[in-house]
């Protein structure tokens, strides 16, 4: 049906589809009533905004492999970009151990514009390596670029997570996280849609690096003029968040206390190992759905041909949901949200292992992800902010999201062995991977981390952080 439709049809119908979805959204959000000024609303939306689309771009520059993967064919394996991705998500795992503290000490707005300049500067050499087709392998190149563009992406989410610990209270962060998600979602949109749009009319694939690596740049020069760590940075009082660091005073503990301090605190260890779950199975579904579709011939469909602007739509109302119903009906508690979307994810996974050769799996596909995106944005976006607190939220944070890319790097692992491989073929002479049912191995390697989440998850039916409630 979608592709019998006329070709301007088909570009307006995703475009209607997001619209809706964002207006629908921003149309019901409840806001939660704590006396801040009209002034100080407009500034803070003036501070959230520009940073908010800097990590959605940074999304567009991060993601761009995978476009760039379909593109490039044979010249880029299966393999070839699960080992570049395993290495990068790795990288950006483990900087979190020292991109985290360093954000609590320079700020968020110091090292928000490290991250887009940083990330600019490795994809116009990823690009480049396209362009000038040096000597070595494309895939040790890769390894090494992506890896140090996923070092400076690690800052991103710290970044945002500590300027707006400063700037939101605990009360109304879970309904903030749903605005915020739409922002990151776009970024999904952007990388996929945007990216193939650029394959597509661009000179040569490169150009997939080289503009998100422009628009980075421009929002690092507006982020300096606008982006600011605190209230008081632009002459409004500073907030008394309500959160697990509200009210501390007396010497700053050092880097090595404050993760003591994170690593002993069984909510945030749970948090953790929780993300790592959410990492694995975000990246099985984001980043093989379409390859999965172009291998067996399915990507015109139209979840195939619009997977990043449906991922966009997937992740504004995961979030939106998630964060609402965590501040208005379960009294700011993440744990309870984070229960019933992981159960959905669990029967998800095993809903996939029945259906991965019928026609309808990328609808599941979109289903699970709102799923993932909102349990993702309600723990690393938000939790890390509640018990963190504002003052220690880089250490949180980083902890939190270092265990989600480390679950992304082991799924690369996972998945690059259970799938069928690219030019492998069978009796019939045929390739394996482009038979779905050759592929039931994808959801069989999901379903055990859906469990686990799960069990995790209601670890935190009752978790809280404990403080004095704030205001200005």
């Amino acid at each position: 049906m979608y592709s019998s439709m006329p070709p301007w049809l088909q570009n307006l119908l995703p475009i209607v589809l997001l619209l809706i979805a964002v207006s629908v959204v921003l149309a019901r959000l409840p806001r939660a009533e704590l006396g801040h000024s009209p002034a100080y609303l407009k500034r803070r939306r003036l501070n959230w905004l520009p940073l908010g689309l800097t990590y959605a771009f940074l999304y567009m520059g991060r993601y761009n492999l995978t476009v760039a993967k379909n593109a490039l064919g044979e010249l880029m394996t299966k393999q070839d970009f699960a080992e570049i991705f395993f290495w990068g998500t790795l990288i950006y795992g483990c900087a979190f151990l020292v991109n985290g503290p360093l954000t609590d000490r320079l700020g968020g707005r110091a090292t928000i514009l490290i991250s887009a300049v940083g990330s600019a500067l490795a994809n116009v050499a990823m690009g480049l390596v396209l362009t000038l087709k040096p000597d070595g392998s494309l895939v040790t190149w890769y390894s090494v670029l992506y890896g140090a563009n996923m070092y400076f992406q690690s800052f991103g989410a710290v970044s945002i997570v500590k300027v707006n610990a400063h700037w939101f209270h605990v009360r109304e962060r879970g309904t903030f996280g749903g605005i915020f998600g739409i922002l990151i979602s776009l970024g999904i949109y952007f990388a996929y849609d945007w990216g193939r749009l650029i394959v597509e009319n661009a000179p040569s694939v490169a150009w997939v690096f080289y503009i998100p690596a422009g628009i980075l740049l421009v929002f690092a020069v507006l982020d300096w003029f606008l982006v600011f760590d605190n209230p008081s940075d632009t002459g409004h009082p500073d907030l008394d968040t309500g959160d697990a660091g509200s009210g501390e005073k007396g010497p700053r503990a050092s880097v090595l206390q404050v993760a003591k301090r994170m690593f002993t605190n069984p909510v945030i260890v749970t948090i953790a190992l929780i993300e790592f779950c959410s990492g694995y199975l975000r990246q099985a579904i984001m980043q093989w759905y379409t390859i999965f579709a172009k291998q067996t011939g399915q990507s015109e469909g139209f979840v195939a041909h619009n997977w990043g602007l449906l991922l966009c739509i997937a992740g504004i109302l995961g979030g939106v949901f998630a964060g609402t119903i965590s501040d208005h009906v379960f009294q700011s508690r993440r744990g309870p949200v984070s229960v019933l979307l992981y159960l959905l994810m669990l029967v998800g996974s095993g809903v996939m292992m029945l259906m991965v050769d019928s026609p309808s799996l990328g609808w599941l596909m979109v289903f699970m992800s709102m799923c993932i995106i909102g349990v993702h944005g309600m723990l690393s976006g938000t939790a890390s902010m509640d018990f963190g607190g504002k003052g220690n939220a880089g250490v949180a944070v980083g902890i939190i999201d270092g265990f989600v890319y480390l679950g992304t790097a082991v799924h690369a692992l996972v998945l690059a062995r259970v799938l069928p491989n690219d030019t492998d073929k069978g009796p019939d002479g045929k390739l394996l991977a482009a038979d779905p049912a050759n592929w039931h191995n994808w959801p069989l390697a999901m379903l055990p981390l859906a469990l686990v989440g799960t069990l995790l998850a209601l670890r935190l039916w009752n978790a809280k952080p404990k403080s004095g409630a704030g205001g200005h």
